[in-house]
C-alpha cells in the first residue's frame, strides 16, 4: 500500500486516475451515529472515524475537483459495520491509503509525477473576444477553467460610442478582477493572452493603466509574465491553437502541457506526408510496437481507468514494450483540449521511426475500436 495526502485540487485528478475498482481505501470520514442513552433515548451525532473499503464506485467532479468513492466496509470499526455501504469525500490535506493487488508501471509514474514539486499550474492563460472572456489554468495534468466572464456590448452608434466604451470598461473591469482571484503570481511563470483583432491589445492598456492608477503592485510587478498571442475566439476551444503557436512553445518548453500540444501536432503533419510512419487504434499500434518500430506512443489517460482488467493490462503492456525498446511514451491528459483530440483518434496514436506499408491495410479483427 501507499499512503499519499492530497495538498491541492490537482492532486484530486491523480487520485482518480490512482483508484480502480477493488482498490482497498483507508481514510477518514465522517458518520452520523445513533446512540440510545440509560433512560432509552435516542440521539445522533456526527463522528470523525477512519475507514477500510473496498472501492465499488467512483464519482469525479472535475470542475469543483472533488473526489467521491463508495465501497464496503472491509476493517472492524466501533461505528460502522463490517460489509456495510459508506461513502468516503476525499479532502484536501488529509492523508488516505491506498492498496492494491498490482501496481503497474503507469500508476507508479502518477504518484511520481503527483509528487514531483516541479510540476505545477505555471501557465494560465485568458482567452478573450469582445464581451466573453474564459480564464483558463493549464496545469501538467489538466486544463481547468477558472471564470468566464461575459459582457453584452452594444453597437457603436453613429455620432455617440459612449454606450459601447462603458460595456468595454466594464468587460475590462470584469476580466481584471477574475485574474487578480484566480491567478496565484507565485506559480504562474506565464499569462497568455489571446484574443482576434484588437482586443487583447486594448485589454493591456486598460489593464496596465488600472494597474497604475490604483497602485496594484501585485500587477505591476509580474507585467514582464504576460504575453499577447492571437486566437481566432475566445472560447476555450482556441487554447489549442495558442498552445501550438511557436513563440509560446517557445516561452512554455519545460511544461508538460506544450509537450503534448506539439506531439499530437508532429503525429498529424506525420498522418499528412509520410502516413507509413503514423498509425492510430490499439491492433495498429500494438502490431507496430511488436515490430519494435514506435518512436513516439501518444495514449489517453482514459484507457487507463478501463474498468476490465484484461483491457487495461493490454494498454500497460503497450506503455511497457515502447519504454523497453527505446520509445518514448506521451501520456495525455484527457482533461486537456489535446487529450480530448486524442480520445476522438482512439486514444492512442504513435509515430514510428521507419514506415511499415501493411500495417494500413484494413483488417477483419480490427480491435481499434476499443474504448
Amino acid at each position: 500500500n501507499v499512503t499519499l495526502m492530497p495538498e491541492e485540487a490537482e492532486d484530486m485528478w491523480h487520485t482518480y486516475n490512482l483508484l480502480q475498482i477493488g482498490d482497498s481505501l483507508m481514510a477518514s470520514t465522517i458518520r452520523k451515529v445513533q446512540t440510545e442513552s440509560s433512560t432509552g433515548s435516542v440521539g445522533s451525532s456526527r463522528v470523525r472515524t477512519t475507514l477500510c473499503l473496498c472501492v465499488d464506485t467512483i464519482d469525479f467532479d472535475s470542475q469543483a475537483c472533488q473526489l467521491r468513492v463508495k465501497g464496503t466496509n472491509i476493517q472492524e470499526n466501533q461505528y460502522v459495520k463490517m460489509g456495510a455501504y459508506h461513502t468516503i469525500e476525499l479532502e484536501l490535506n488529509r492523508k488516505f491509503t491506498l492498496a492494491k493487488k498490482i501496481w503497474d508501471s503507469v500508476v507508479l509514474d502518477r504518484i511520481e509525477q503527483a509528487c514531483d514539486p516541479t510540476q505545477k499550474a505555471d501557465v494560465a492563460a485568458v482567452v478573450m473576444q469582445e464581451g466573453l472572456a474564459n480564464l483558463v489554468l493549464v496545469t501538467p495534468a489538466m486544463t481547468l477553467l477558472r471564470a468566464k466572464v461575459e459582457v453584452t456590448i452594444p453597437r457603436k452608434r453613429r455620432g455617440s460610442c459612449t454606450q459601447h466604451e462603458k460595456a468595454l470598461d466594464r468587460f475590462y473591469e470584469a476580466v481584471m478582477q477574475g485574474i487578480l482571484r484566480h491567478i496565484n503570481f507565485d506559480v504562474v511563470k506565464c499569462i497568455l493572452v489571446a484574443s482576434p483583432g484588437f482586443v487583447k491589445d486594448q485589454f493591456m492598456a486598460y489593464l496596465f493603466r488600472e494597474a497604475v492608477r490604483q497602485d496594484s503592485k501585485i500587477l505591476l510587478e509580474n507585467r514582464p509574465k504576460f504575453m499577447l498571442v492571437h486566437s481566432s475566439s475566445g472560447h476555450k476551444y482556441s487554447l489549442k491553437e495558442i498552445l501550438c503557436d511557436p513563440a509560446v512553445t517557445a516561452r512554455l518548453s519545460d511544461t508538460k502541457a506544450a509537450g503534448e500540444v506539439k506531439a499530437l501536432e508532429d503525429f498529424y503533419k506525420m498522418l499528412q506526408h509520410e502516413p507509413d510512419r503514423a498509425f492510430y487504434g490499439l491492433a495498429h499500434v500494438e502490431k507496430a510496437s511488436e515490430a519494435l518500430a514506435i518512436d513516439i506512443l501518444l495514449i489517453s489517460d482514459k484507457l487507463f481507468r478501463h474498468q476490465d482488467v484484461a483491457t487495461r493490462s493490454r494498454y500497460v503492456r503497450l506503455v511497457d514494450n515502447v519504454r523497453d525498446n527505446g520509445g518514448t511514451v506521451r501520456i495525455f491528459s484527457s482533461l486537456h483540449v489535446s487529450g480530448e483530440q486524442l480520445t476522438q483518434l482512439s486514444g492512442v496514436a504513435a509515430i514510428l521511426r521507419f514506415p511499415i506499408a501493411d500495417l494500413s491495410e484494413p483488417e477483419d479483427d480490427s480491435t481499434s475500436d476499443e474504448d
